[in-house]
């Protein structure tokens, strides 16, 4: 049960800074280039200027349900260092 939960604890965490720091790089690269970056198509827009959208906002299913297995994780990895070893 340990194993499990550390596992639930650490994946969602991971895919989340994934995506994120994915999506940083390109607004990045973007902004470097004099550009706009359009959060809602995902693109960079050279013409116009597009306001800022949180993360949060454009992927909440990926963030609350990470977050949500990562307490389970949690949840799991308390009751498997509690339990007495068999």
């Amino acid at each position: 049960m340990l194993r499990f939960g550390v596992l639930l604890l650490a994946v969602p965490a991971l895919i989340i800074i994934g995506f994120y720091f994915a999506e940083l790089n390109d607004v990045q690269a973007c902004l470097d280039t004099g550009g706009s970056w359009n959060y809602q198509q995902g693109v960079c827009d050279q013409q116009a200027s597009h306001p800022f959208i949180p993360f949060l906002v454009r992927y909440p299913l990926l963030v609350n349900g990470g977050m949500l297995l990562s307490c389970v994780g949690l949840i799991l990895c308390i009751v498997g260092l509690y339990r007495p070893k068999q």
